[in-house]
């Protein structure tokens, strides 16, 4: 018996065994014009196989792609898009990196700071207005997504100063949207519970006598 334990591993196993032992045997064709032939019958039959490549951008490209990494890097044909080398798929990505300094607020979030960075830097002082009144506004909903409950806009101003320091003056007549608090959809669904249950017993009770 011939197992798939046995055999060797799969390198796309979307595309199947079948697939990958016909492009093991092109890689081995002589003539480079067959090799061609084959290989564009078999790119034609990975599209078939795997047809939600085709909502892909470039599913041709993509698919000669797999070709190549299938053969191993081996085949040696005409290709309609520059052929890949082994290199480009192992490249390992460059890491990323994450800021070091910590955030005043966690409430707020990063976003603050980074808006509050780019409101020092504006010059214009209706802009400047505007865009205190649109951090303003996006710290009291970030609050309030946060703790859960209400908050007055005499607290957010209050903090938006000390994000501010004396950079930026804030004017006196600033006033901010209504924001509603999340309700406690939990709570709210077992306080009826218990009601429901209460109007229940008394029912029942009632029936009795």
């Amino acid at each position: 018996m011939d197992y798939n334990s046995t055999r060797p591993k799969l390198i796309l196993s979307e595309y199947g065994r079948n697939v990958q032992m016909m492009v093991k045997h092109i890689v081995t064709l002589p003539n480079r014009d067959e090799r061609n032939k084959y290989a564009q019958a078999v790119i034609e039959l990975m599209g078939h196989l795997n047809p939600h490549l085709r909502d892909v951008a470039d599913f041709k490209h993509k698919l000669w792609d797999h070709l190549f990494i299938i053969s191993d890097f081996q085949l040696d044909v005409d290709s309609p898009y520059p052929i890949p080398g082994r290199e480009h798929f192992q490249t390992k990505p460059q890491p990323l990196a994450y800021p070091a300094k910590k955030i005043k607020y966690k409430h707020y979030g990063k976003t603050v700071e980074l808006l509050v960075e780019k409101l020092k830097l504006e010059t214009d002082p209706e802009k400047r207005e505007a865009f205190v009144a649109t951090i303003a506004n996006f710290m009291k909903m970030a609050y309030v997504n946060w703790n859960k409950d209400h908050v007055s806009d005499e607290t957010i101003i209050s903090d938006l100063k000390i994000y501010l320091g004396r950079d930026v003056a804030i004017s006196e007549g600033l006033s901010l949207n209504k924001v509603d608090a999340p309700r406690n959809t939990t709570n709210t669904n077992r306080a009826k519970h218990h009601k429901n249950i209460k109007q229940n017993n008394q029912k029942n009770k009632k029936k009795r006598y």
